[in-house]
């Protein structure tokens, strides 16, 4: 399990599995473009990492899509992104946390 959390907390790693969560495979160049400041080596270094954990899967055609425990991550990660966007809210509103 801190494997996981550890290879999730890494820098770049859960922008990679957001910008993979439309369910269509993106190329390496693909998601380089929509990650960026990401290099290439850190990008092959993260898809290397998240295929290894089964997170995420390359297909035939070059492209990486998300396996179904990638997809049952984005799951987990829905109510993390509704709180943000309501905390967004809140900022722009000029309102303070208390």
């Amino acid at each position: 399990m801190m494997a996981l959390l550890d290879l999730i907390g890494r820098r770049w790693t859960l922008r990679v599995v957001w910008e993979l969560r439309d369910g269509h495979a993106a190329t390496f160049r693909d998601l380089q473009q929509r990650c960026g400041g990401m290099s290439s080596s850190v990008l092959a270094q993260r898809l290397a990492e998240m295929t290894e954990a089964g997170i995420v899967s390359g297909s035939d055609g070059g492209g990486y899509a998300l396996t179904d425990e990638g997809r049952a991550l984005i799951g987990a990660l829905e109510p993390l992104d509704s709180w943000a966007r309501r905390w967004a809210r809140r900022v722009s509103a000029g309102e303070r946390s208390r």
